[in-house]
């Protein structure tokens, strides 16, 4: 069976997942890391050692034997370098966010079509065998029609990252769209059979005086039509990471919960509760879930779409609607009122 050509660029923490997961994955053939750093070039070098390793993403762009570019950079980076790789006639897998403005997200968008460019966005969460059985009980009406969703995240503070851009708040664009985004995209897409969000309110504060806009609790509640709601919380003034997502309906309630010493481990802890408004039943999962698991799943994915054997769990589209709600309760932080779409 033939491979999927990828050529990785950005080797960072994440980064070196991505690589990892390409090289295991049997529909995939790793061609190319790019990365600047001489350091992160060796350690790509012994660690892969069947890969090209650059320095410059545009030699990579060049290599005819890659089908799909995945893009793990900091996320201002992500327009420019994302608009070069659909250019380059070769399909995108694009980490969130997906842009930081609506316009380079529309940008993208339309320069796939134009192109007829697989875009994918790196919303690993619907690959999930926990969240994604949540959408899979809410859409075989297990609970009726969902009302309320509930979906906070408890966690340590984040990571800096390379050269500390995730605390350069013109680097980021703001922190709700580096994780808080996960939680939108999950109750947009649990409540898609209701309809498109309709208005969001939002708070948020810092612990840090001289750092304000670097926002470590932060919550919103997004309206949906016929009067349903999704509440979405966070803080990185915690410990660990832990995950719930709580949804009721018209005649039932599910509980999902995920829980680990880092969001990256390999064992977690984690189950999923249904009610069925008589008694409590556990579900049975079919795999350990996690995002270095689902990362594994994302890439499988896009090798067997570029194959034409099936679609992406996140298009641009879906990445476009989760830039925008993040947007919007950024406004909504700022300006202390309801924001409507």
């Amino acid at each position: 069976m033939k491979k999927t050509g990828f050529g990785l660029i950005g080797y960072g923490a994440w980064g070196r997942h991505h690589a990892r997961v390409i090289a295991e994955c049997s529909k995939a053939e790793l061609v190319a890391i790019a990365v600047r750093s001489a350091a992160n070039q060796d350690e790509a070098r012994r660690t892969h050692p069947n890969a090209r390793v650059v320095a410059d993403y545009r030699e990579l762009l060049g290599l005819p034997e890659i089908e799909v570019v995945d893009v793990v950079l900091p996320s201002d980076l992500h327009f420019t370098v994302s608009t070069e790789v659909l250019q380059a006639d070769k399909h995108l897998l694009l980490e969130k966010p997906m842009a930081l403005s609506i316009d380079h997200c529309e940008q993208l968008i339309e320069l796939a079509k134009r192109k007829n460019r697989l875009l994918a966005i790196g919303h690993e969460l619907r690959l999930s065998s926990l969240w994604g059985k949540v959408k899979e009980m809410i859409d075989t009406g297990s609970i009726g029609d969902p009302l309320y969703a509930f979906i906070e995240l408890w966690r340590n503070p984040y990571r800096t990252g390379g050269e500390g851009w995730r605390y350069d708040i013109n680097r980021v664009g703001n922190w709700i769209l580096e994780e808080p985004i996960h939680f939108f995209d999950l109750a947009r897409w649990y409540f898609s059979g209701v309809g498109a969000p309709q208005s969001i309110y939002a708070r948020a504060n810092a612990r840090r005086a001289d750092h304000p806009e670097l926002q470590d609790n932060f919550s919103a509640i997004v309206n949906f039509p016929r009067g349903a709601y999704a509440i979405i919380s966070q803080t990185l003034g915690g410990f660990e990471h832990h995950q719930v997502a709580k949804v009721t309906g018209t005649h039932g309630a599910l509980w999902a919960t995920w829980s680990g010493a880092m969001d990256r481990t390999f064992h977690p802890t984690f189950a999923l509760k249904y009610f069925d408004g008589q008694q409590i039943i556990d579900v049975p999962l079919s795999k350990v879930t996690g995002e270095v698991y689902e990362l594994a799943d994302e890439i499988a994915m896009v090798a067997d779409a570029v194959a034409g054997k099936g679609a992406v769990a996140a298009s641009g589209e879906d990445g476009l609607w989760s830039v925008r709600m993040c947007l919007k309760a950024q406004e909504s932080v700022q300006r202390g009122v309801a924001i409507h779409f």
